[in-house]
């Protein structure tokens, strides 16, 4: 990933100078946004945040995704800083979500299904503590219930035999966002469609505190037994018209 961003920043037609537009590509909504009441945030790493970002920007219920780096501890770090391994962040998608529309619960199915996270501080070919397995919660309140979601997918991990979920799950108050030409990388025009993830294809059933919102017509979208479903899939958001 980090060779092509080196071409990518060299092409103009594909970068961004304005650093100040934080316009969603696809949503057309604030990137910065902070949840008002009935809304909520949440950051996960999954990865490469390419990919990562439009598996949650194609959810209905989702206001505004972006992408950034967290969890470690320098401020304002670059790309190449957080390529280097040397900060510590983890490059993460950040979720703003109506509360109406889809709960905590879909989105932390999202997260388990969309990568491997029993892969410690790597997903695929990427290799690196920046692309280790996190989530990152701000609302104390939400702790219980994404601890919960890990019990159960552990669970159902092991009955595909896979080992330990390695997630590094804990509570922060600070994200970055990325540079400009990171944020909906995948939508731009002639945007290398690249992402690394490698679901298990084991599915997070219901677990204790679960109330899921959205239809299984919605997750039909999503085969993960089809290789880069994601990548194949129009950026165009889900409707939860049933």
């Amino acid at each position: 990933m980090f060779e092509f961003l080196k071409k990518i920043m060299n092409n103009e037609k594909l970068i961004t100078n304005n650093s100040s537009n934080s316009i969603h590509r696809i949503l057309k909504t604030d990137i910065k946004k902070e949840p008002h009441l009935n809304e909520d945030e949440i950051i996960f790493g999954c990865g490469c945040f390419w990919g990562a970002e439009k598996c949650f920007w194609k959810l209905p219920g989702v206001i505004t995704t972006s992408v950034g780096y967290a969890g470690g501890e320098s401020s304002n770090p670059t790309y190449y800083e957080v390529c280097s391994g040397l900060t510590g962040h983890s490059e993460v998608v950040r979720v703003v979500w109506d509360k109406n529309k889809i709960d905590i619960s879909d989105l932390l199915k999202m997260f388990w299904e969309c990568h491997d996270p029993t892969q410690k501080n790597r997903q695929g070919n990427d290799i690196g503590t920046q692309y280790r397995s996190a989530i990152y919660y701000k609302n104390e309140n939400n702790k219980r219930i994404i601890l919960a979601s890990k019990d159960q997918y552990q669970k159902e991990l092991y009955k595909k035999n896979f080992g330990l979920i390695e997630t590094e799950i804990k509570k922060i108050d600070t994200y970055f966002y990325a540079e400009q030409y990171h944020q909906q990388y995948l939508a731009l025009e002639g945007s290398r469609q690249y992402c690394s993830a490698s679901p298990t294809k084991v599915k997070l059933e219901a677990f204790a505190g679960s109330n899921y919102k959205l239809n299984d017509h919605i997750w039909d979208n999503f085969n993960w037994e089809v290789e880069k479903c994601v990548l194949r899939s129009d950026n165009k958001p889900i409707r939860n018209n049933i």
